[in-house]
């Protein structure tokens, strides 16, 4: 009864003109910076980052939230007409989706994608609004050591399930750590690691890292591919609707994708990407025709795409119960919640209560509205993919940068971003994946302080890690995941699930 009293809150919230608004701009955008190649939600949240201080907190994070969602939605249709991934989580999806095109079936392959997104969005709200206050009353009673022991599984959860890489995940996430060392020390104030730069004592600022590694990094990465070779469906998408065959064969999938991705989103260094790939090999396991994907099996369009939509959904959980982002994007919205002055952890539900239960009842109206954004304008997202990147991408790197200087109305900001998009560009090219630096970046400096004051209750007792229960359990589970991974079955099956997808 509770429950449908704070969906009731949360839809009054979610259902004025102000925050509708916002909702369906976010949906926008993210369907609009999912379309088109090489631009993923990280990147956009990361250069909308400094728009939302004129905003209030919740108008402002439905509409990062719309993004991040949308930005799964409309991936898929590039991955289908063109054969490139408009965001990393439809990497999958173009395999057995662009084969699908090329026999002039891209309308069917667009609806599955589009109605198992909606399906699967849709089950992930339900999860969130259900799971999230019983956790939530869990994580009030974590104290300093379980908080920093949970933060220990969380950076190790985002190595394992990092794809690529064991070796340079970890890379990432030290560099991470230590570059979230740059700042005041809190307890002596003393500047740390600032090399005596004024504009470094309260450290680097987190939108120019997110900015620079992820918005210009990707824009410089995607100006040294040749766009020359692509191969547009655009007169191909007449029927949209599945055959009564599409729908046999693609709803059993849609209720495997969505719930492995449920499942996934929640855990550190899932979300949609991990999902959409775990879905794909699934398909292909559990398939009495494996022989059929890759060559246009609409299980391989619909199984991903409802996977990374459950994920994207469900990684909210952590984010909004225990303050813990489990991907780069949730980062991005701690980042966010910080710059509105927000604590993240279980006190937002009890003290922002409009806040939690409306960004919960707007991905419900947020789903419904991609359902509409993506089906019947379909043309115009095609369109789109006629822009030349000469055109687009400086424009881009103008709104950034712009971005950048009205963070603090200072040239050092706009420098150190175009540094990291140095940084980010080497990343690329080292097939570094940037997203656990990001977590790491996040994480450091909480973790550290959690790490201090626990030392400082127990009068520097380390032991006090393994004699609370809660802190033992979380640090056990840590050791097993390092022991799993190191496993030579398991680091091969790690190894063979991201390149079944490749």
């Amino acid at each position: 009864m509770e429950l449908i009293d704070n969906l009731m809150m949360g839809f009054a919230t979610a259902m004025t003109l102000n925050n509708l608004g916002y909702a369906l701009l976010g949906c926008f955008l993210g369907t609009l910076i999912g379309v088109l190649p090489g631009l993923g939600p990280v990147a956009t949240i990361a250069m909308l980052l400094p728009s939302i201080y004129a905003l209030d907190a919740t108008p402002a994070l439905i509409m990062l939230a719309g993004i991040y969602y949308g930005a799964q939605y409309g991936g898929s249709t590039t991955a289908i007409l063109i054969n490139v991934p408009g965001e990393s989580s439809s990497v999958v999806t173009a395999i057995d989706g662009y084969q699908m095109a090329r026999k002039g079936r891209a309308g069917p392959a667009l609806a599955a994608a589009g109605l198992g997104s909606f399906f699967a969005g849709c089950v992930g709200t339900v999860i969130i609004a259900a799971f999230a206050p019983p956790l939530t009353e869990l994580a009030f009673q974590f104290g300093p050591a379980e908080y920093f022991s949970l933060m220990v599984l969380g950076l190790i959860g985002a190595v394992v399930l990092a794809s690529g890489s064991l070796l340079k995940a970890i890379a990432m996430i030290v560099l991470g750590l230590l570059l979230g060392q740059i700042n005041t020390d809190v307890i002596s104030g003393t500047p740390r690691f600032s090399f005596d730069i004024p504009e470094l004592t309260d450290g680097i600022n987190f939108v120019v890292i997110a900015m620079g590694i992820f918005g210009f990094g990707e824009i410089i990465a995607n100006l040294g591919q040749p766009a020359e070779h692509r191969e547009v469906f655009t007169r191909d998408v007449k029927g949209l609707w599945p055959t009564k065959q599409d729908f046999h064969d693609a709803w059993p999938a849609v209720i495997r994708g969505t719930t492995l991705g449920s499942v996934l989103g929640v855990l550190p260094g899932g979300g949609a990407l991990l999902a959409s790939f775990a879905a794909y090999t699934l398909e292909k396991k559990v398939s009495k025709t494996p022989e059929r994907f890759g060559k246009g099996a609409i299980q391989g369009v619909a199984g991903p795409e409802s996977a990374n939509n459950a994920g994207a959904q469900t990684s909210f959980i952590p984010m909004l119960t225990l303050g813990i982002p489990p991907n780069a994007v949730m980062a991005l919205m701690v980042g966010a919640m910080t710059i509105k002055g927000i604590q993240p952890g279980p006190q937002v539900m009890t003290s922002n209560p409009q806040l939690f239960w409306g960004l919960i009842a707007s991905m419900w109206i947020g789903n419904l509205m991609l359902v509409i954004l993506n089906l019947p304008l379909i043309g115009i997202w095609i369109k789109l993919l006629t822009v030349p990147y000469r055109f687009l991408f400086p424009a881009i790197a103008v709104f950034c940068c712009i971005g950048t200087y009205t963070l603090n109305n200072n040239n050092f900001d706009v420098f150190m971003t175009a540094a990291f998009a140095v940084v980010g560009y080497v990343f690329y090219k080292l097939s570094c994946e940037p997203a656990p630096l990001l977590l790491g970046f996040i994480l450091g400096p909480m973790m550290e302080e959690y790490l201090r004051r626990a030392l400082l209750l127990s009068r520097g007792d380390w032991a006090t890690f393994v004699s609370r229960p809660l802190s033992a359990g979380l640090l056990v589970a840590a050791a097993l995941l390092v022991v799993i991974v190191t496993l030579p079955s398991i680091k091969n099956k790690r190894e063979e699930a991201f390149q079944d997808a490749d």
